[in-house]
């Protein structure tokens, strides 16, 4: 196998498993069900990942690649916090469903990984999402945008938000711009008149 034909079933592998955890959880999913699902033997699995924990954590690991480069191109094309998170919330809710699934299982399958693992997840999770959520809203604090709130509880509170989106009942292709915009504005105004 030539490396561009290793580098695609890795691809092929991380997408399927993806799909795969988010309708049947890290505990109900084996390692044969994923060889099974992609028609190749489970040695070819092993081959990219050394159990199944790898596995799970390389397809939370890309999805914060992912959910990182975005907010670094949000920061960097937009002046306004206000802007900023309405552009993140807009990023986030309009991923098909199977991305969105990825944030919720990080949240509930944490507790079936090693001790370790949740560890250096953790701190992945933290510097390439909470933190850069986080910054934005200090930002909008320190510029006067924003109210002075715990930027900690503001973040946290913006994801409580979203995190019922992150779910199978809600699956679809992305979600309809007046949901989003709702939500944007239930989160940057407040329901109060």
């Amino acid at each position: 196998m030539n490396t561009s034909e290793t580098r695609d079933l890795r691809e092929s592998i991380l997408a399927t498993a993806k799909i795969l955890f988010s309708q049947q959880g890290y505990h109900g999913l084996a390692m044969r069900e994923i060889s099974e699902a992609l028609g190749v033997a489970k040695s070819a699995l092993y081959y990219h990942f050394k159990d199944k924990e790898q596995l799970f954590l390389a397809i939370l690991e890309t999805y914060l690649d992912e959910m990182e480069g975005a907010l670094d191109r949000i920061q960097a094309e937009t002046p306004s916090a206000d802007q900023r998170i309405r552009l993140l919330v807009e990023y986030i809710l309009k991923q098909p469903s199977d991305q969105r699934a990825i944030i919720r299982l990080a949240s509930q399958e944490m507790a079936q990984l090693s001790a370790a693992a949740r560890q250096s997840f953790q701190l992945v999770y933290r510097r390439k999402f909470i933190d850069k959520i986080k910054a934005i809203l200090q930002a909008g604090m320190g510029s006067g945008e924003f109210k002075p709130l715990d930027p900690e509880i503001a973040t946290w509170s913006l994801l409580g938000m979203m995190f019922p989106y992150f779910y199978p009942s809600h699956a679809g292709e992305a979600l309809a711009d007046e949901t989003i915009r709702q939500i944007q504005a239930v989160y940057l105004n407040g329901i109060v008149r």
